[in-house]
């Protein structure tokens, strides 16, 4: 911002200075005009068009021409005729044309910048997420803290409750409930005891574990995760964008341009002045000012357009992508659902139950016993009085009523035979079990989402590590004809690696460190605002409300915006055809192909407009 505000405030300086030469001022004054126009152009330039010449050069060493070498050659030539013309004491300089085209380049470069998020790598992300230190068991059974780093196969190590495991590893003493929505995406916890395989990241709830490590390091189940998201990441990097593929055909052609000007001029005249001017202003009016604002200029408009709807674009080349689109997978839990439990059957249960229900649930700090205790209070229900409330880890929350037992928590342990569904079951001494039952709910928006898409002709697939009977049901609520369940990060990687090959192009909807791998080898991806770090690093588009719907907009915006991307370049292609031969024919000087280009920007910019 700071290189275009120089750029422009030099530019109207040089302007007004040029306005007094096109005036009628002559010899001497003409002279100081041109060489304080000199002083105010090469600093501004240097500084301002600073990052042309760096890319341009970066380029040129590896053998390569991009977008920057023309204009480098464009805006060195201008400053270089004029700074010739001005020794000579020559009617005209042309510092107010490289300055112009330094300002507009800038712009472009702006509104491009504009559209992306600065953010760490998801891989980071996850490499974050990794415990720095553990506990280890001596063998007479003291506890020492080491660095994770050192920890070795077959150590014992002690996890306290919210703790994180630092290694993959089965549970050798204690029991204790699990968070694996790391690996499952699914947010309910699941008991663990003696014999139960762990893995690093997954937390700790309830009762202080001691596992036996069976991979460390770089075998760990997280570090495995995390390569394959730098794979993917790396893989998309190497995404074309319709900027850069113009840019490999039109570069060489302007040069060979100029250059044939140039020479031809010469042979003709045997003029090195004029034939300067004439490759310089083959350059300048050739310049792809217009190619290089016509993704940038879209983008931005339509980036606009989709934020006003609640979606962020953080990649450039997010909406080109996107237009590409037809096949589109969802992650279940926290994407198609809120991924937190709704309890659905309070007004069929007696509110006595329901009150010393309330009560055990609001001693616990487990997700059911929290929907329930909220759900209840909602509901204006009352905690009935218990003593010797005790949450027992793994199992529930038991306690005392006027002497008898009261208990609510798993099946097994109310005495109650598990059914389908989620469910919490309250159990008092000398009566049946009574369960209280949960569903996920579903987003908003969710089913016209896949309504719009699968209206738009494209493939929709569920995929989530959930359990086989939560992802049945909701495919069938959503009509989602191919679904997956139980699908860990590198079945879901995989998944979408194998529709990619099969010349898909996949849109990947998630939110859970379980999705990242997947979010970063799919074509495009989109992630709720709520999704967790690394989800949102790695997907390309944020979904900033809770609402699901604009996501088929989405789709229908970004294949208007590369609509309006290729009729830009268009309008850039008919310009080049009209005014080229102008400018090899000598009939445009400098600053007439510096106004030239800058009306074609100003075209291609109001064309991007039209999307808003």
């Amino acid at each position: 911002l700071m290189r275009l505000a120089v750029a422009g405030f030099a530019s109207m300086n040089v302007m007004l200075l040029s306005v007094s030469v096109w005036s009628g001022a002559t010899d001497a004054t003409r002279d100081m005009f041109h060489w304080i126009s000199a002083a105010i152009a090469f600093p501004a330039i240097g500084f301002s068009a600073q990052p042309f010449f760096v890319n341009a050069w970066s380029a040129l060493k590896h053998k390569r021409l991009n977008m920057d070498v023309p204009i480098v050659l464009a805006i060195v030539l201008a400053l270089v005729t004029s700074l010739w013309e001005t020794a000579l004491s020559g009617k005209h300089a042309y510092f107010d044309a490289a300055l112009a085209l330094t300002f507009f380049l800038l712009a472009g470069r702006y509104l491009d910048y504009r559209t992306r998020a600065v953010a760490r790598s998801a891989a980071q992300e996850l490499a974050a997420l990794e415990v720095p230190r553990a506990w280890r068991l001596r063998e007479d059974g003291t506890e020492e803290e080491v660095a994770a780093a050192a920890l070795a196969l077959d150590d014992l190590i002690r996890v306290r409750p919210g703790g994180r495991m630092p290694v993959d590893g089965e549970i050798v003493t204690g029991q204790s409930e699990l968070d694996r929505s790391l690996l499952t995406g699914e947010t309910l916890p699941v008991y663990a005891g003696p014999g139960t395989p762990v893995s690093a990241g997954e937390v700790n709830l309830t009762g202080p574990l001691t596992i036996r490590a069976t991979a460390v390091g770089e075998d760990t189940s997280l570090h495995r995760m995390a390569d394959l998201v730098a794979i993917a990441e790396s893989g998309r990097s190497n995404y074309t964008s319709l900027a850069d593929g113009a840019a490999k055909l039109y570069a060489p052609g302007v040069h060979i341009l100029a250059a044939l000007s140039f020479v031809g001029w010469y042979l003709y005249s045997w003029d090195v002045r004029t034939a300067l001017n004439i490759a310089a202003a083959v350059l300048i009016i050739t310049c792809p000012c217009a190619l290089g604002l016509a993704v940038p200029a879209v983008t931005t408009a339509a980036s606009g357009r989709l934020f006003r709807k609640g979606m962020l674009i953080k990649d450039a080349t997010a909406l080109e992508r996107l237009a590409a689109v037809d096949t589109v997978v969802f992650d279940k839990t926290g994407t198609l659902t809120a991924g937190t439990p709704e309890l659905t059957n309070l007004d069929a249960i007696d509110s006595k139950q329901a009150a010393i229900a309330l009560a055990l649930a609001e001693a616990s700090a487990h997700p059911l016993s929290v929907a329930l205790a909220r759900a209840a209070r909602e509901a204006g229900i009352d905690p009935a009085e218990l003593t010797e409330i005790t949450e027992v880890p793994g199992y529930g929350t038991e306690a005392r009523l006027n002497g008898a037992r009261v208990r609510l928590g798993r099946a097994a342990w109310a005495g109650a035979e598990q059914t389908g569904g989620t469910a919490a079951w309250l159990a008092l001494e000398g009566e049946a079990p009574v369960a209280f039952r949960f569903a996920d709910k579903i987003r908003p928006g969710a089913e016209e989402a896949v309504r719009g898409l699968k209206a738009a002709g494209k493939e929709v697939l569920l995929m989530s590590g959930d359990t086989t009977e939560a992802v049945e049901t909701l495919a069938r609520r959503l009509d989602i004809d191919t679904w997956i369940a139980e699908a860990l990060p590198e079945d879901k990687a995989a998944r979408v690696q194998a529709l990619s090959e099969q010349g898909r192009h996949v849109l990947m909807v998630g939110d859970g460190l379980n999705d990242t791998a997947a979010l970063a080898a799919a074509h495009v991806s989109i992630s709720p605002a709520s999704a967790l770090d690394a989800a949102r690093v790695a997907s390309d588009i944020v979904l900033l409300g809770q609402d699901l719907s604009p996501i088929a907009d989405a789709c229908h915006t970004a294949k208007r915006a590369t609509r309006r991307i290729r009729e830009n370049f268009q309008i850039a292609t008919v310009y080049n055809v009209i005014a080229v031969p102008l400018a090899v024919a000598g009939l445009a000087t400098p600053l007439i192909a510096a106004l030239a280009m800058s009306a074609s920007s100003i075209t291609v910019s109001l064309n991007a407009l039209r999307l808003r």
